[in-house]
């Protein structure tokens, strides 16, 4: 393979806040608009909830159709296909006068919406594992801040349009005619090179394969997996600081406004002061110094006064920082990936880290039912702290055997 794949071109690494936004759009609108609309209509908690899971389910699964994204079409438009219907199912959801009676076609459409929701996130990061590397920190920041931003659309205007506006299709409408729009930044990028692309499709695929194994084989893919199988900006604690807002005499409208448009906010900013801290210096690094700050907001939330100023402030700052670790990873995974088979690469890499973010609220709610809300705090900071330092020892056990990241297939092109 050349090693002279040029890298993609783009006027501003902003773009990738528009393009990651219908993926946020997705799952905002399924797990905020469409539920409050479905128990409007009276459905039970029980199967709001199995249809929210229901659109959670592609996400667990997607590096399975990963490959397909790397070996077929281009990135472009596996994103136009995506976007496409992102917007068209959030059409036909909220066109759907008697949700009630036509359930098994609603959760078929939140299913297909996951579905392409990934396309649009794989496209994406497609193009930003084939950015000049300088650039993939901040690159990435915008894109989870997009992230974020397409959640607080999808679940804020969403529902404030299903509230205020008598005609139910026109949130849905409003919603999914902005991720089929997000697809327009796509003219100012040039499209990513395919440099693992063989005469046939079997070809590819064993090509793809043997990108992945060349990551995973590397001391330097091998660190990251650890890195993201540890406890660090898991954002385990967030549900549990909404469960016992009441300790902090949190009123339930103060809670939605914070835990929503608030967090939202604080969040976009997080993602995008983590995402240039990245690009000033080392990216585990950073990924390890944002992951302890979890520490010292918890330690201050569980010796601080119980009041609501003390609960806002202790909630936002955690969110900006979970937003942070969000960037970060994203920027530590596009370095060690490197840009052939991006997809496929990025979201195993994404499976890995989904099994923290999987465990920590488990745990966190464990220690908080024994032992209470401060030791659930305590026991979380403890964990990330030691976390860090059991990844700094693993670095410095192994610089002895020598350089950590040997050339790969994938750096190579």
């Amino acid at each position: 393979m050349s090693s002279a794949a040029a890298p993609v071109k783009a006027p501003h690494t902003s773009v990738f806040l528009i393009l990651l936004m219908p993926f946020g759009v997705s799952s905002g609108y399924v797990g905020v608009t469409l539920a409050f609309l479905l128990a409007a209509h009276g459905m039970k908690a029980a199967a709001v909830g199995s249809l929210i899971a229901l659109g959670v389910l592609p996400q667990t699964w997607k590096v399975l159709w990963a490959p397909v994204v790397d070996t077929t079409l281009n990135a472009k438009t596996w994103y136009v296909l995506g976007a496409f219907f992102v917007g068209l199912t959030i059409i036909a959801m909220s066109v759907i006068k008697t949700p009630m009676a036509a359930m098994p076609l609603l959760g078929a459409l939140v299913v297909v919406s996951s579905i392409a929701s990934t396309l649009t996130s794989m496209a994406t990061e497609t193009f930003m594992a084939n950015l000049d590397p300088h650039l993939q920190g901040r690159a990435s920041g915008w894109s989870q801040a997009g992230n974020f931003a397409g959640g607080g659309l999808g679940g804020g205007l969403g529902l404030v349009l299903a509230q205020h506006v008598h005609a139910q299709w026109v949130s849905g409408g409003a919603l999914g005619l902005m991720c089929i729009a997000c697809a327009a930044p796509l003219a100012l990028l040039t499209e990513a090179d395919r440099t693992h692309m063989r005469p046939s499709l079997g070809a590819t695929l064993r090509e793809v394969l043997r990108d992945v194994w060349s990551v995973v084989r590397t001391r330097a893919g091998l660190l990251v997996i650890v890195l993201m199988l540890l406890p660090l900006g898991s954002g385990g604690a967030s549900g549990i600081l909404v469960a016992t807002a009441k300790e902090w005499r949190m009123s339930g409208d103060l809670v939605a406004l914070v835990g929503g448009v608030g967090v939202g906010l604080v969040s976009i900013v997080g993602a995008l002061l983590g995402g240039y801290l990245c690009d000033l210096i080392d990216r585990r690094t950073a990924y390890c110094i944002l992951g302890c700050l979890v520490a010292p907001v918890l330690i201050v939330t569980a010796l601080a006064p119980r009041s609501p100023l003390v609960w806002v402030a202790s909630f936002l700052v955690y969110g900006a920082v979970i937003a942070a670790c969000y960037a970060a990873y994203s920027a530590v995974v596009l370095e060690v990936i490197g840009r052939g088979a991006a997809a496929t690469k990025y979201n195993f890499m994404a499976s890995v880290s989904n099994v923290p973010v999987t465990a920590m609220p488990i745990v966190d709610g464990f220690l908080h039912d024994r032992a209470g809300t401060n030791a659930m705090f305590f026991g979380e900071s403890a964990l990330s702290i030691a976390s860090a330092m059991m990844f700094a020892l693993l670095v410095l056990a192994i610089r002895r055997w020598g350089p950590a990241r040997p050339p790969t297939r994938a750096a190579q092109g």
